[in-house]
């Protein structure tokens, strides 16, 4: 079968049955604009907007954590880049999972007693409140927008496929309708409705990968062996696919942009902003610890699932096909989907599709609204209401602008996600993992466990963080000079050889912040450390 054929079979070879594939996608939309609504009408002020009004146990914000975290990239662009790069591709998976005892390690008790709302909260209780809101803020709002790329670019890639829209228009106005969702479902459910919508999903997602898990291994009698071995004879590259190298280690170059990514991916998720405010929508302490076991535990069973979904389309599925599809591998998911329901020309085959990529797209709609959540709050609450109106806002204005700032990220993500649609899906959010960990990372290790960290310190660590990891993505060959899967693609400006800039900006975020409180003749106030110390570890005081 031609790579052209297999274009044809996937995006347009299953027309007979699009109809059932837009009734499925309407149903899911239908249905979760309904939970928004419910929760929406029990949305009556900033605590039921920013934290669903605390009300949510361990189990339901594991459930929402995984839901929030679990995105386009892990669904689709693992199994991607698993089925073109075998070993090399599972890394993704690797660095996700272990990045979760770093945040449950670290982060999630000390945050949820220490703060409101954002990450701006625990930062100011101890800094010069104006400056450091401003930067916390700032940072936020960056970190999502690039992570917001990435769904975009997912959803972007996912209904061209079945619906069979090549044009550009047609993709830009797909990403267009995510957009407007997203803003939907914030707007008016705040942090309740999202909450609700991200645990439907995570079930969704979980039941959908163990489906197509199954099916692979019923197909290879269980044997996990049997498909590996499939998997290598088919991809062209024998036994050298289950080893280190198809991606990286061929150079010494890509032996340090592999040490780069890993650096991202692992210590980024404990500065994620969407992650983070998650942990102050349970009651206590414990149930914030509880909750990240319990997306250890169901993001963990994903990532298992992986190994079959990524394996699986190596073994099944031509190497051609899946790259004419999308270069990137993005699609690779949805067509395992549509050859192990029985091929592109048959009926369980393109109901097979039509549910996964419905899955699929229930991820993106989940998690974009999460993004959209944690950078709306930080601007209403971290720059209008503690630095634009300095604290005199009431609760109400504080909404109102928290709904407004989301309808302006929602416009900004539309446009930049148009110009992001063709970039790798997992790529992209790792340069969004390694923003997170350059600038906020260090700031918040440094304000919950150095007594002598000042405002200056803060400052520099942010917003050195964030401009050198965001300069080196311009730079890069994300942005230009690949052929391939650059954002410019007939341009060439970069200069820095890596496609992650976290072996450079992360450490040079710890520096910064040590190197700015050394430098700062202000003094750190010890007595509001001791106070911040003994809320982050008991909770005495905290919200």
């Amino acid at each position: 079968m031609s790579a052209a054929h297999a274009y044809h079979l996937a995006a347009g070879g299953a027309s007979e049955h699009r109809p059932l594939i837009i009734t499925l996608f309407g149903l899911f939309v239908v249905a979760t604009l309904i939970i928004t609504v419910w929760a929406g009408r029990q949305t009556r002020g900033a605590a039921d907007f920013y934290a669903g009004g605390r009300q949510f146990t361990g189990f339901q914000n594991g459930l929402a954590i995984s839901g929030d975290y679990m995105s386009a990239a892990s669904f689709l662009g693992i199994a991607g880049a698993i089925a073109l790069f075998g070993y090399d591709g599972f890394l993704y998976s690797i660095g996700f999972l272990v990045a979760w005892l770093v945040a449950l390690l670290l982060v999630a008790e000390p945050l949820r007693n220490s703060g409101r709302y954002t990450m701006g909260d625990v930062l100011a209780y101890r800094m010069r409140q104006r400056p450091v809101r401003t930067a916390a803020g700032t940072s936020t709002i960056v970190v999502s927008i690039f992570y917001l790329l990435a769904q975009m670019a997912g959803a972007g890639v996912l209904v061209s496929l079945l619906l069979g829209i090549k044009s550009d228009g047609g993709k830009v106005a797909i990403v267009a309708l995510v957009g407007v969702l997203m803003i939907v479902y914030v707007s008016i459910g705040g942090m309740k409705g999202t909450t609700w919508v991200q645990m439907v999903k995570a079930v969704l997602l979980i039941a959908g990968a163990l489906l197509i898990t199954l099916m692979v291994l019923w197909k290879f009698n269980f044997n996990v062996s049997d498909l590996l071995g499939e998997a290598a004879a088919n991809s062209g590259k024998g036994s050298a696919f289950l080893e280190p190298g198809q991606k990286y280690g061929a150079t010494g170059t890509s032996k340090l942009d592999f040490t780069s990514l890993g650096l991202a991916l692992v210590l980024g998720t404990a500065g994620l902003p969407h992650i983070l405010i998650r942990f102050y929508t349970v009651p206590t302490a414990k149930a914030a610890r509880k909750s990240v076991n319990w997306a250890i535990g169901i993001i963990g069973a994903f990532y298992l699932m992986t190994i079959a979904l990524g394996f699986g389309a190596a073994a099944l599925l031509n190497r051609a096909d899946i790259i004419a599809s999308n270069p990137s591998g993005n699609t690779a998911a949805p067509l395992l989907a549509q050859e192990i329901g029985g091929g592109p020309d048959s009926t369980g085959g393109a109901i097979l599709l039509a549910v996964i990529s419905a899955v699929a797209f229930a991820t993106i709609l989940a998690v974009v609204a999460g993004l959209t959540l944690a950078s709306s709050s930080s601007f209403a609450h971290d720059i209008y209401v503690n630095v634009i109106r300095k604290g005199q806002a009431t609760e109400k204005e504080e909404v109102r602008a928290a709904r407004w700032s989301t309808v302006v990220i929602g416009a900004a993500a539309i446009g930049l996600g148009a110009l992001a649609r063709d970039i790798n899906v997992a790529g992209l959010v790792a340069l969004a993992f390694a923003v997170a960990a350059s600038a906020n990372l260090p700031t918040i290790l440094y304000s919950l466990f150095w007594k002598r960290f000042t405002t200056r310190g803060a400052l520099w660590s942010i917003y050195g963080g964030l401009i050198s990891s965001v300069v080196l993505v311009l730079f890069s060959p994300v942005v230009s000079g690949n052929p391939k899967s650059s954002m410019f693609k007939g341009m060439d400006f970069h200069w820095f050889p890596l496609e992650n800039p976290g072996i450079i900006s992360i450490p040079l975020g710890f520096l910064l912040g040590w190197l700015g409180t050394v430098l700062s003749k202000e003094q750190a106030d010890p007595q509001k450390y001791a106070e911040l110390e003994v809320r982050s570890l008991t909770g005495t005081g905290a919200h």
